[in-house]
Formats: structure tokens, C-alpha cells, sequence
């Protein structure tokens, strides 16, 4: 479960950066609609570090695919919106991560509903 903390404090470490160069930074660069995308970038990573630190220190660790869920969903999600968040200012056409983003959102999405099943299915044991 080591490397489940790791990810998570990276993940945690990463939105916390970025986070600070978009408010002090990006915000003479992006535009509103933008900014906003690139700063849900930012939480939703926050969140699903902590969400990592978190579930590593219970019993339901021993279920990788939550992890993995996790972890490849917010890669997908929070890169593919930061790209497109920056485009403009980089120059490349990231148009094609379109897809990409609501991809990771389910990959997300379904790594909490495996975390509430498994919850429930402990629950039925005890």
C-alpha cells in the first residue's frame, strides 16, 4: 500500500503546485472558462490524493482496483483538463484529449461506486 500513499501525496503535492501557479500565473493568461476547468483539474486531484492516503490505511486496501480507479482516473481526468486548460498559451492542438477527460471521470466514478460495494459487502459479512 506504500505506493497507494505515495500516489497519494503526489497527487496532493502536484494540485497544491499547480493550484498556486494558476492563481498567481495563469490568471493573466486564461480566460475565465478556463481558468475555472483548470482549477476543477486541481481539486479533483486534491481530492482523490487524500482519498488514496486515506483508504491505504483501512482494511479496504486490500481491493487494488479501488486504487487503481483512482489512481488512473485522476491521471486521465486532471491531465487531459489541464492540457486543454492550456492550449492556448502552449500552442498545440490538445482537442483530441476531448474524450479523455469524461473517460477518467468514469473511471472515477467507478472506483467509488467499487468502494461503496465493498463497504456494503463487509458490512453483510459482519
Amino acid at each position: 500500500m506504500r505506493k497507494y500513499q505515495l500516489a497519494g501525496a503526489l497527487f496532493a503535492l502536484i494540485s497544491v503546485v499547480l493550484g498556486a501557479f494558476a492563481s498567481h500565473l495563469l490568471k493573466a493568461y486564461l480566460g475565465t472558462e478556463q481558468l475555472h476547468s483548470f482549477e476543477t483539474g486541481t481539486r479533483y486531484m486534491m481530492y482523490h490524493g487524500l482519498a488514496l492516503l486515506l483508504l491505504s490505511s483501512f482494511d479496504i486496501s486490500q481491493n487494488v482496483w479501488i486504487f487503481r480507479l483512482f489512481f488512473w482516473g485522476t491521471i486521465l481526468f486532471s491531465l487531459s483538463i489541464y492540457l486543454l486548460s492550456l492550449q492556448e498559451i502552449i500552442a498545440i492542438n490538445f482537442s483530441w484529449l476531448g474524450p479523455i477527460t469524461p473517460i477518467g471521470g468514469t473511471l472515477i466514478i467507478m472506483g467509488w461506486c467499487l468502494l461503496i460495494w465493498c463497504i456494503l459487502n463487509k458490512r453483510k459479512k459482519n
